[in-house]
């Protein structure tokens, strides 16, 4: 993935934040591969973008109906 620009708390502005893993798709801690962690490339503060679910989890169906 590409780097992106957010809003960082530790700098308090807009910033560049980029990936530890230099392949797309390399994750090892992700079922896809896609990394959800980031990193303010000035002060290094971390930032989750996503919360990957355990292999377990994801196939799980949806629970789909009414509640009474």
């Amino acid at each position: 993935m590409s780097p992106m620009f957010h809003r960082c708390e530790d700098c308090g502005g807009e910033r560049l934040f980029g990936q530890p893993h230099e392949t797309p798709g390399s994750c090892p801690d992700s079922a896809d591969g896609l990394c959800p962690e980031w990193w303010c490339t000035d002060c290094g503060a971390a930032l989750l973008v996503t919360f990957p679910l355990p292999a377990e989890l994801a196939s799980v169906p949806a629970v789909v109906g009414r509640v009474a």
